[in-house]
């Protein structure tokens, strides 16, 4: 199990009402389903649009399930944006 910070930015911040916040989970899907769990389903939409980076590489099109994460990493949570 892993420790680190998720970091949530633009629509994905309101959302989460928070900017960042703790996870431990073995991989991205497992942190995602903590986050979602303790929010609405606003949340959850924007977490299902969103792409994510993991210490700043691209998760792409990877299942989420195979994404593991390590002990300090950083989730980035990236809505689509304006013109992107």
């Amino acid at each position: 199990m892993a420790r680190g910070t998720i970091r949530y930015w633009a629509a994905a911040r309101a959302a989460a009402g928070v900017e960042s916040e703790p996870y431990e989970a073995a991989t991205l899907a497992e942190a995602l389903q903590a986050a979602r769990a303790a929010r609405d389903a606003t949340f959850a939409q924007v977490v299902a649009r969103s792409s994510f980076l993991i210490d700043g590489d691209p998760v792409g099109a990877r299942p989420h399930d195979s994404v593991i994460l390590r002990d300090g990493a950083v989730i980035e949570v990236l809505p689509p944006f304006a013109g992107g």
